[in-house]
């Protein structure tokens, strides 16, 4: 059965104590997982690039399990809370990765239909949480493996353009991200907030000809 993939970024997302963690400590965060106890208390492991320790953060109170030196793998319990990842997962679509770069939210997710991605990102934005999406990639089958689709760029802004463009020339998409929001920002001497709406609206155009195609 076919569906699609997308990577969903969100900045400055609301109860994500791990998003303060990569912030605070300039790490990344990723191998994400949770599980929660009939008490509502979740259990939420990581790993980070970095020890979270030296770094001297205070944004949760986790312990080590295991130290291999350049990557540091961390537990801790927190109160359910409806964090951008158990939001998604409410709605019924099976996470499949997360990870947190410079403080944004990454969050890997499969859905049966790209027309639902957009309910996704409704309800994740509709939470005061800036939202774009960073691929979206359609699982064929082995009888539909070519599902062509014309992408406008017309439908953008001049400006919208030249932030995609800079955006992508910059490494912005890559992994590891090569620059980040503010890098980028900078070089095209704006605002990071003007910088995250151009790159938001751009994005929803582009997925609007993928989606309604």
């Amino acid at each position: 059965m076919s569906g699609v993939r997308a990577e969903i970024a969100v900045e400055d997302p609301n109860g994500c104590p791990l998003a303060s963690v990569s912030t605070e400590n300039e790490i990344s965060v990723s191998d994400v997982t949770w599980t929660r106890a009939s008490d509502g208390i979740v259990t939420e492991s990581f790993t980070t690039t970095g020890s979270i320790e030296a770094a001297g953060s205070d944004a949760i109170d986790a312990e080590t399990t295991f130290d291999a030196g350049d990557r540091t793998m961390y537990r801790f319990e927190r109160e359910t809370e409806s964090c951008a990842c158990e939001r998604v997962e409410a709605a019924g679509h099976p996470i499949d990765n997360v990870e947190i770069r410079d403080g944004q939210l990454n969050i890997t997710v499969h859905l049966p239909e790209a027309a639902e991605l957009r309910e996704v990102v409704d309800a994740l934005s509709a939470s005061g949480a800036r939202v774009s999406v960073n691929y979206l990639v359609r699982d064929a089958t082995d009888e539909d493996r070519r599902d062509l689709t014309i992408v406008d760029r017309g439908r953008l802004t001049a400006r919208q353009q030249d932030v995609l463009e800079t955006a992508y020339r910059m490494g912005y998409f890559a992994y590891p991200r090569k620059h980040s929001a503010e890098e980028v920002a900078d070089a095209l001497d704006i605002a990071r907030s003007t910088f995250a709406e151009h790159l938001a609206a751009a994005q929803r155009e582009l997925l609007a000809s993928i989606v309604d195609s």
